[in-house]
């Protein structure tokens, strides 16, 4: 097998997992849907592994999306060559992609945005994502850069730490009042929650952690999918809930929230991944960030 990647191919499978079909790539790159296939296949035989799932849409195999992550890597790298040779399209900016989690996007995210530099120009396409699973898409090579709840760096990433975003269980006092009289364990068990989505079990650990590792909270679950959206369903009544303290304090002083277990939080480390390359742009998105989050996060 030759060690040599030839970028034409590379490019190609690339072009296979952004469009989803091979005619689609085909089109896209202006070959042939059978040139198109005859360039993955050889790809394939040179590295020796299966790259593509050839379902509809196309996927990535595991080893495909090391390749795909290596040619968006590449991609990011002639972008930026090209800006600093002075050849890049006339007001092109350089575009970031940032995997991160909702309640981070809510409380102090947009804030570290600010702080950038915008010259040269930048754009940024945030993915919205549970900070359990944000890690994936940096695998996967759709962003390049993510805040994470993982410590473990993703093949071809650095990682560092951010700080802990704490969370506080809550309630609205009419509804603490009705619904959540006795031992607090049991009471969390039966009344209704407020969860953010079905992937979000930050609820059910802090239950468990109440009641020494048992049980989970209530089955009658509300879903409320946005930060925002979480924390004021929370502070309406609709049940109880874990918030963001950065969220929770301003509805605690105001009456609208009150505090179920004071003695209690929960603390979900974060961290900064992202591909490790000498971006200029990706460097300063960073430095803004881990700057922004040891001002906001807990250490």
């Amino acid at each position: 097998m030759m060690s040599e990647l030839p970028l034409d191919q590379v490019r190609t499978l690339l072009a296979v997992v952004d469009e989803g079909t091979f005619d689609a790539a085909a089109a896209a790159l202006h070959l042939t849907p059978s040139a198109v296939s005859q360039r993955v296949k050889a790809l394939e035989r040179r590295t020796g592994r299966v790259l593509l799932q050839r379902t509809k849409p196309v996927r990535p195999t595991e080893s495909g999306e090391v390749l795909v992550r290596f040619a968006r890597q590449l991609a990011r790298l002639e972008r930026d060559a090209r800006g600093e040779l002075g050849i890049s399209g006339a007001g092109e900016p350089t575009r970031v992609s940032v995997a991160v989690n909702a309640d981070s996007l809510a409380t102090w995210f947009l804030g570290a945005l600010t702080r950038v530099a915008q010259e040269p120009r930048l754009c940024f396409e945030l993915r919205r994502e549970d900070e359990d699973h944000t890690a994936a898409l940096l695998r996967e090579g759709l962003v390049m850069a993510a805040v994470t709840s993982s410590a473990d760096p993703v093949p071809g990433c650095s990682v560092r730490a951010l700080g802990r975003m704490r969370y506080l269980p809550v309630a609205n006092p009419v509804f603490a009042e009705a619904q959540l009289g006795g031992p607090l364990p049991e009471a969390l068990a039966e009344a209704p929650v407020v969860v953010f989505d079905r992937r979000d079990d930050i609820q059910d650990g802090f239950v468990r952690s109440l009641s020494g590792g048992r049980g989970t909270a209530s089955a009658l679950r509300h879903y409320v999918p946005t930060s925002e959206g979480y924390a004021e369903a929370v502070a309406a009544g609709l049940g109880w809930g874990m918030v963001p303290q950065a969220q929770a304090e301003p509805l605690l002083r105001a009456g609208r929230l009150v505090h179920l277990a004071p003695d209690r939080a929960v603390d979900v480390p974060l961290y900064w991944q992202q591909w490790r390359l000498d971006s200029p742009a990706l460097a300063a998105v960073a430095e803004a960030v881990t700057a922004t989050a040891a001002q906001t996060l807990r250490g």
